[in-house]
């Protein structure tokens, strides 16, 4: 598939325009033109660019590219040895950050809900990053927090009462604790998210809501993935998912 086509076609598909980012949504880094085999992972570290490399991939599809708000914008150190590999290799980056996050059918909160059996019923926050859920009937806490640490392979911290029931549960996979007081706005009994800071541990005691960090990597898993399987579907392009390990 050609490169420009497979951008822009992306950028429809995730409605990049509509976001407002930190960070360039699409292609970030020019390799070849055209494009057979992809390989997708989570954020594009020097591990992850090289496992690429190694599989022979014609591009690189992550969540987590370059050039944030507010870095340094010279290209030294670290950055210039990741950029200077993909350029050496040929190798093109894409980039989805919040567009990623939101998408209705590939998206990080999608998945993530698909993953651990939740439904959506409710959106909101900005760009409606935040979702809802029914929970499953009779289910504490604690269960599903046990639910979550057997489906992401890692335990969550939890904050708040475990025996309390859960009747409905809000969710923004990353670092997406400063969307804590929308979830409970919605009417949430506990919010899911990757991160935690300290403030919010005495938001969750005071307002009686659960707080689940399950891990920002744990959680933004699932989006990249699908993406990439949606884009073999469709085009027939050789697409693998490779998972960096990464503890937070």
């Amino acid at each position: 598939m050609d490169r420009a086509a497979l951008d822009a076609y992306l950028g429809e598909f995730l409605q990049v325009p509509v976001f407002r980012d930190y960070c360039p949504n699409g292609l970030q880094v020019e390799g070849r033109a055209e494009i057979r085999r992809i390989v997708s992972g989570v954020t594009a570290s020097a591990a992850l660019i090289d496992a690429a490399i190694a599989a022979g991939a014609d591009a690189l599809l992550v969540h987590h590219g370059y050039f944030w708000r507010g870095e340094d914008a010279r290209i030294t150190g670290i950055r210039r040895r990741r950029i200077g590999r993909l350029i050496e290799n040929n190798l093109n980056l894409f980039a989805y950050h919040l567009p990623l996050d939101a998408h209705p059918e590939v998206g990080n909160n999608a998945t993530l809900g698909r993953e651990l059996g939740l439904a959506i019923s409710a959106r909101g926050g900005d760009n409606d990053l935040v979702v809802m859920a029914e929970a499953p009937a009779g289910l504490t806490v604690a269960d599903f927090a046990a639910t979550v640490g057997k489906r992401l392979g890692r335990e969550p911290l939890v904050v708040g009462e475990g025996g309390n029931p859960l009747y409905r549960v809000a969710w923004c996979t990353g670092g997406a604790q400063g969307y804590f007081e929308q979830a409970i706005a919605m009417g949430a009994d506990a919010y899911l998210s990757g991160e935690i800071s300290e403030q919010t541990v005495h938001l969750a005691r005071e307002s009686g809501v659960a707080y689940i960090a399950a891990g920002h990597h744990a959680t933004e898993r699932y989006g990249v993935q699908a993406l990439g399987e949606h884009l073999a579907g469709r085009f027939g392009i050789e697409h693998r998912f490779i998972d960096i390990d990464n503890p937070a």
